[in-house]
């Protein structure tokens, strides 16, 4: 006997689910200017790869034996391939209420997402699209719930240490899946459409009393610019899944591989020739650190990670001779590029990142030091600081500094790590210290600068004898530091990045510090 009718039945069910939310909960999706999930999946995947998962999950109900109704579960999850690898991904159904997770699974569920990119060590890409909880699941199952969420986040924080996981905030986020935003290695909103909150106007309203839209209280300019929860903004639906491919092509499928090499087509030994007066000798000058950093890099390589929060210190992922490194700069036309408590922030994120996915660190330093003032102090930058310090003196990834103008201080200290495979070169246009010589001249020869007969003649004098001993060439005839021709930096870039190869190769495996949002 042929199993043609129940063939039948699963095919109906099958074109049931992809209605997601109906006609209705469609077009108010498209009214926003958003994709439904399904379109999105097809948009990020390569074509014709998405398997789903869980495909017939959902509320039914019957006439007897016979389905009257069925509205599936509000996610649509499953496997994708992007650029001809693996990843799980899952995304939120809004136009099934409102992305609010239902009354469903239980005894012989099927792994979850999460679960699943654990177990078969593949990245993870949730497309956020939920407004959390909500109380009409109290109806569904007839009572409250005590919040225990922890049962889910747990493999969440799990799978921080051991796949690569992205999170793209696709519209209004709330309650848990705003945390899930946060759970992840590389996040972006998208312009316009998206917003990230625990609990949204409503909420606000209820529990403060003042009004307050969804673009005010959470959209890109307070999350990309401000609060530094998410990394980049998106133009567009397109452009976020363009910044998903790219930023998981620099990494591994998980932490027990190495990251894929690409192209290979740039000459190791190009050298340009701009990058020998980039930096200005008026130190009241700036100049484009992202210039530099794509002069050194294989052309095109360059993918910026947090471009709009603590500008002064631009950081990203960027390939020497096709090898997958992170990369990073003290950017001068902001705040001096000067480590604020922002700029800190994202350096320590981006050390856990070579920490776990076992990329080489490459640093162009021009650091005057840690961001002084009132609203730095405010900030607290000292605990900032010391988090900078004991983040660099644990980290153990290969990594090369290229000193290519100021070093001072501790900020100074945190481009530098004493243990493991370390290298550093420095450029004739850098000087470094303690302080630099016009504030600590102040400071150290205070009352010789008060007594004299013009205080400023006199600072003068000291701060040229001060400078006369500055030159990199004198530190380097009693430490042996290597001074190169700027023009060479690729070069030993390179070659930095290939040594670096076989250290990485032992260092397979889960971080020895979990990694930490």
């Amino acid at each position: 006997m042929s199993w043609e009718k129940e063939v039948s039945e699963l095919l109906r069910r099958r074109e049931l689910a992809k209605k997601m939310g109906g006609p209705e909960g469609i077009a108010r999706q498209h009214a926003r200017g958003k994709l439904t999930v399904r379109k999105r999946i097809d948009a990020l995947a390569d074509p014709g790869s998405f398997r789903e998962t869980m495909a017939l999950t959902g509320s039914a109900s019957y006439d007897g034996d016979d389905l009257r109704s069925f509205t599936p579960k509000p996610s649509v999850d499953g496997t994708i391939e992007l650029n001809g690898r693996k990843v799980v991904v899952s995304g939120g159904d809004f136009t099934v209420r409102g992305g609010s997770a239902g009354a469903h699974g239980g005894l012989g569920q099927e792994l979850a997402p999460n679960v699943r990119a654990r177990e078969w060590r593949i990245p993870y890409v949730r497309l956020l699209d939920a407004a959390g909880g909500s109380v009409r699941s109290f109806e569904d199952i007839g009572r409250t719930y005590l919040p225990d969420g922890n049962i889910w986040s747990a493999i969440d924080v799990a799978a921080l240490s051991e796949v690569p996981t992205v999170s793209a905030v696709m519209g209004s986020v709330a309650g848990l899946p705003a945390i899930n935003a946060c759970f992840a290695h590389f996040n972006l909103m998208v312009k316009d459409t998206s917003q990230l909150f625990p609990g949204g106007p409503p909420v606000v309203k209820a529990s403060l009393g003042y009004d307050i839209t969804k673009e005010e209280l959470g959209g890109d300019r307070i999350h990309t610019r401000v609060s530094g929860c998410i990394d980049n903004l998106a133009r567009d639906e397109q452009h976020a899944f363009e910044m998903i491919r790219a930023f998981l092509s620099y990494l591994p499928s998980n932490v027990w591989e190495s990251a894929p090499r690409g192209d290979t087509s740039d000459p190791v030994e190009r050298a340009d020739e701009g990058l020998l007066d980039i930096i200005p000798r008026d130190p009241r000058q700036v100049y484009d650190a992202k210039k530099l950093i794509r002069s050194v890099v294989d052309a095109g390589s360059f993918f910026e990670i947090s471009p709009d929060y603590g500008k002064a210190r631009v950081t990203g992922l960027a390939r020497l001779n096709g090898h997958a490194v992170a990369v990073m700069a003290n950017h001068p036309k902001f705040r001096g590029g000067s480590t604020d408590v922002a700029a800190g922030n994202k350096v320590m994120r981006l050390i856990q990142l070579c920490n776990t996915f076992h990329l080489p660190m490459v640093s162009f330093a021009d650091e005057p030091g840690f961001m002084v003032g009132l609203e730095s102090e405010k900030q607290g930058i000292e605990r900032a600081g010391a988090r900078l310090v004991a983040t660099t003196t644990q980290s153990w990834m290969p990594w090369l500094t290229i000193v290519v103008g100021r070093l001072y201080g501790v900020a100074g200290q945190c481009q530098h790590r004493a243990s493991g495979m370390f290298r550093r070169y420095a450029w004739p246009s850098a000087n470094w210290g303690s302080m630099h010589i016009a504030g600590g001249a102040s400071a150290a020869y205070r009352r010789e600068i008060e007594s004299a007969p013009d205080p400023a003649a006199k600072r003068a004098e000291i701060e040229a004898r001060l400078n006369a001993l500055a030159s990199p060439f004198r530190t380097a005839e009693a430490t042996g530091q290597d001074i190169i021709d700027p023009r060479e930096t690729r070069g030993y870039a390179c070659e930095f990045a290939q040594d670096a190869q076989r250290v990485l190769r032992t260092q397979l495996g889960p971080p020895r510090i979990p990694y930490l949002p």
